[in-house]
């Protein structure tokens, strides 16, 4: 049996740094388990030259499975550990663009990139197409998207990427931010729509919808990816989007400290369970059957009993193995996140 050392990404965030071990550890674990056929075992934390490592064994890696692990979102680089030797290993990510466009956004309360990305994984690698993570082109819905953080990360993947959010200067930003990068960076996009939506003569959002590619090559040849971003309430997100049309729903809820949730049922309030209650419902139907949710939230302000139950109301079916349990890590001093995730039922 084959012995690997995962040295992890140094983290800007000092305080995810020190969670990044066992976040990497509970994340190597779902990767094992739902991608690839168990194969991985025996996770350990080693230090060698001063830097922390997560060891694992593994049967023979494959260049498929590699191709897998290159999308730890704390992965720095993978060795096989040999004697008291280090070797390297080549392993592929799924990436497609520049990494500064998941870095380059500074703004108050934005999520930690890394985090992003692992709330994006163990959310796939609850769904029923675990397996195709390097093959499928998902779409991914942030019902709650913000600036954008979870979408670039699914425009990093490859897929298709939808968000909802309620703050119009929120959504100005990034498509300000967006539509700027693209740009700059010489990608081959066209913007298919942009300004707002009306029915029945009446303004019921606004929308950016931009059609996307990394090359010229992919986009002659069709391969092209769909940013779609509403500016509208999330308990309407339905209105946008088809039943049953998304693979992914990922969102980080607000953590009711400096900012509140709001829906049209019940208004501004610090209690996540309260969004839940409107919104998981719809977020559920528009989910394909097989898909998954994922949510973080503070568990200051609401409990994880509390949130389950929320997202069982809704049809889901919430993931609670071990591994999913161990992703519980602190913020700060008004902040300790924890993450959940629910299957809708094929």
């Amino acid at each position: 049996m084959t012995r690997y050392g995962l040295l992890i990404l140094p983290a800007t965030n000092r305080v995810y740094a020190r969670s990044a071990i066992d976040l990497t550890r509970a994340e190597l674990e779902i990767f094992g388990r739902s991608a690839l056929d168990g194969r991985i075992g025996e996770l350990d934390t080693e230090v060698v030259g001063g830097a922390s490592y997560v060891t694992f064994s593994g049967d023979g890696l494959t260049e498929r499975d590699l191709a897998v692990l290159g999308n730890l979102s704390a992965g720095y680089a993978l060795f096989e550990i040999v004697g008291e030797l280090l070797r390297p290993i080549e392993w592929s990510r799924l990436d497609r663009y520049d990494d500064d466009l998941l870095t380059i956004q500074k703004y108050p309360g934005k999520t930690n990139e890394q985090f992003t990305k692992l709330l994006l994984n163990v959310t796939l690698l609850a769904s029923d197409w675990a397996g195709e993570l390097t093959s499928r082109r998902f779409r991914v819905l942030d019902p709650l998207c913000g600036r954008g953080t979870t979408l670039n990360q699914a425009l990093m993947y490859g897929f298709d990427a939808a968000g909802v959010e309620r703050d119009q200067k929120d959504v100005e930003a990034y498509r300000a931010f967006i539509t700027t990068w693209l740009k700059q960076k010489r990608v081959k996009h066209r913007v298919l729509e942009s300004g707002p939506v009306r029915r029945e003569r009446k303004v019921v959002g606004r929308r950016v919808r931009i059609e996307v590619a990394p090359t010229r090559e992919e986009h002659k040849a069709g391969r092209t990816q769909l940013l779609d971003v509403v500016n509208a309430d999330t308990t309407r997100s339905a209105e946008f989007f088809r039943p049953e049309t998304v693979d992914l729903v990922v969102a980080d809820a607000p953590y009711g400290v400096q900012h509140g949730s709001r829906t049209a049922e019940h208004g501004l309030t610090r209690d996540p369970l309260a969004l839940l209650a409107d919104a998981a419902p719809v977020w559920a139907r528009l989910l394909r059957p097989g898909g998954a949710l994922g949510i973080s939230w503070n568990t200051h302000v609401a409990g994880r009993d509390d949130a389950a139950a929320a997202l069982a109301d809704a049809g889901l079916t919430v993931v609670d193995a071990e591994p999913y349990r161990a992703l519980r890590h602190r913020v700060d001093q008004s902040i300790m996140r924890d993450v959940l995730v629910a299957r809708k039922p094929a």
